[in-house]
């Protein structure tokens, strides 16, 4: 092979990693590939491809000054209104699947790992309402506040979705329950408002509570059937979703953290396989595993629907 030929196939390979990198937005890597391989060719065809592959990147880098200083500003602005209810940041994320794609590859490398995990209860991205300090109940009790009156327009509106759920904590290895592990659970209400963004109607940490199993594995809750509901769309996540043209929902789900000695910590939710919204959520978050059905409940006065379910953990 010639010069002329060496040189315009190496400058063929130069403008296909440039373009590729363009592409994954890797643009620090396009500049150092361009510069390496500028000193190495400077002839002829070689120099024609490179002189317009430079224009084209030089373009692309004032775009990339451009959209990245928008970024950086829509950045800044999540920071600026996240408080200690509201974490801006974290949902810009789940609503790029960031967060789902780390749970995911977590989990898979969880499986490689530990053999018992294929039998574990799958994963759940943590959501952005989570609260650490939610109030520990006694088995049976019920997640709505007690300062929320039985007679008040809050309470009235919850009744028919009043649900008892319920089931054990099981090692996945064994199958055996797990007495004393931690059931964390938090959720929104009817109107699709967690209670940190519904001050007016609903107190301090209601529909929140951690309960711990029985010596029998078993754990009780009266709570709500979930509602589907769309997420703040008054900040940078908002603007995204519009930009993107994207459904702001989340389906109906409930989040739990189960944790237990010896075991290693489920952060999870389970979605109501009646919702039109599990084929399309906005955070990435449904897998077909944590798909429920709520049935009707007779009998109880606390509660229209009940749920039964079992949650697995994998041994540390």
């Amino acid at each position: 092979m010639d010069d002329w030929s060496r040189h315009g196939e190496f400058a063929h390979t130069c403008t296909n990693t440039l373009i590729r990198s363009v592409i994954q937005l890797n643009l620090p890597f396009a500049l150092a590939t361009l510069s390496s391989h500028y000193t190495l060719i400077h002839i002829g065809t070689a120099s024609s491809t490179l002189l317009q592959s430079s224009r084209l990147l030089l373009h692309i880098r004032r775009m990339y000054v451009k959209y990245a200083l928008t970024g950086y500003t829509q950045l800044n602005e999540a920071g600026r209104i996240s408080t200690a209810q509201r974490n801006e940041t974290q949902l810009i994320c789940d609503i790029l699947g960031l967060e789902s794609l780390i749970d995911e590859m977590t989990s898979k490398l969880l499986l490689r790992t530990n053999s018992s995990s294929k039998d574990a209860t799958p994963s759940a991205v943590l959501g952005p309402f989570y609260r650490a300090d939610a109030p520990l109940l006694a088995n049976g009790s019920s997640i709505i506040s007690p300062l929320l009156a039985r007679d008040s327009p809050w309470f009235r509106a919850a009744q028919p979705l009043l649900a008892r759920i319920s089931g054990r904590v099981l090692s996945a290895s064994t199958r055996r329950p797990i007495p004393d592990a931690m059931v964390d659970i938090w959720m929104a209400a009817f109107n699709g408002l967690y209670e940190q963004q519904d001050r007016a109607h609903q107190p301090d940490l209601n529909l929140r509570g951690r309960f711990r199993t029985d010596e029998k594995g078993c754990y009780e809750i009266y709570a709500l059937r979930p509602t589907a509901y769309p997420i703040p769309l008054d900040g940078p996540a908002g603007r995204l979703l519009r930009l993107l043209d994207r459904s702001p929902y989340r389906p109906a789900h409930i989040h739990f953290i189960i944790s237990a000695e010896g075991h290693q910590t489920l952060t999870t939710q389970f979605f109501d396989c009646e919702d039109r919204y599990t084929g399309n959520d906005v955070v990435f978050a449904v897998k077909k595993e944590l798909l429920v059905r709520f049935e009707e409940k007779v009998g109880d006065e606390r509660a229209r629907w009940e749920l039964k379910y079992d949650f697995s953990l994998c041994g540390e």
